[in-house]
Parts: structure tokens; C-alpha cells; sequence
């Protein structure tokens, strides 16, 4: 009976001794939970969230400073076309300017050259009318010194012309 008392009496309920001795033994589990496990498990957690806070800082950083050097890229490719069409705007002016100046030269060489050769023909032109004058002279005399030989009729006169010219034009 006793062993049946006994199992009744620890069966039967909680005494004080065990509710004390449970809760003592629940805070020694929980100063050795807090020391061994929380605190640890809180200084990882710790880590991790300054870890992933520096990861978010970074990142940001990162994202502006590829806004940044996307805007800087921009910029310089904004600058390049700029520059590549004054570049553009300035080869057309010089090519204009170069066709002017050729255009001028090309008249210039070519008011020179009609004037040479306008030279050249008057001076033909000279030369044609002083030959032509000494030939009207030569006949002159010669028809004057036929004249004075002998006089002429009209008819004579009009055969020794066309003689002459005739002649004249075969010297030529």
C-alpha cells in the first residue's frame, strides 16, 4: 500500500517543492539559453542585419554612382555630336569657301587666257594688215611704174588690175 500511496500521492497532484523545483530548473534553462544560445543567436542576427544594411548601402551607392556615370556618359555623347556636327557644319563651309576660291581661280585663268589670246589675234591682226600694206604698196608702185610705161585704156587698165590681183593673191 504504501508503494500504491505513494504513486496516488505523486499521481494524485503537485506539491510546492515541485512547482518550485520546475520553475527554478525553467529559469537556469533560460539564464543558460540566454547565455549560450539568445545572446549569440542575437549577436549573429545583429551581424546579419548591419551585414545586409551595408549589402542595401552599397547597393545604393552603386545604382548612383551608374546613374552618375550614365548621365556623365550622356553628357560626353551629347558633347561628341555636338562636336561631330560643328565638325560637319565646318567641312561644308570650307567646301563651299574651296569651290568659290576655285571658282574665282578658274575665271581669273580664264579672263587671262581670252585676254591672251585676244592679244595674240590682234597682234595677227597687225602683222596680216602690215603685210597687206606692203603688198598694196609694192602693187601700187608696180601698177604705177606700168601706168607710167605706157598708157593704158580703160580696158587695159581694168586687165592690168585684175592681173595684179591675181597675182597678189598668189603670192599669198
Amino acid at each position: 500500500m504504501l508503494t500504491n500511496a505513494f504513486v496516488l500521492g505523486a499521481g494524485g497532484g503537485f506539491t510546492g517543492g515541485d512547482i518550485v523545483f520546475q520553475l527554478a530548473m525553467f529559469l537556469i534553462l533560460l539564464a543558460l539559453l540566454k547565455k549560450f544560445a539568445w545572446g549569440p543567436l542575437m549577436g549573429i542576427m545583429q551581424e546579419r542585419e548591419n551585414h545586409i544594411a551595408g549589402e542595401i548601402e552599397a547597393a545604393e551607392q552603386s545604382r548612383q554612382e551608374a546613374n552618375r556615370n550614365l548621365e556623365e556618359q550622356r553628357q560626353l555623347l551629347k558633347e561628341a555630336r555636338q562636336e561631330a556636327q560643328a565638325m560637319i557644319e565646318n567641312s561644308k563651309k570650307q567646301g563651299v569657301e574651296q569651290r568659290e576660291q576655285i571658282i574665282i581661280a578658274a575665271r581669273q585663268e580664264s579672263e587671262r587666257l581670252k585676254e591672251s589670246a585676244k592679244r595674240e589675234i590682234e597682234t595677227q591682226k597687225e602683222q596680216a594688215m602690215a603685210a597687206l600694206r606692203e603688198q598694196v604698196a609694192s602693187l601700187s608702185v608696180l601698177i604705177a611704174s606700168k601706168v607710167i610705161e605706157k598708157e593704158l585704156s580703160v580696158q587695159d587698165q581694168q586687165k592690168l588690175i585684175n592681173d595684179y590681183i591675181k597675182e597678189a593673191g598668189e603670192e599669198r
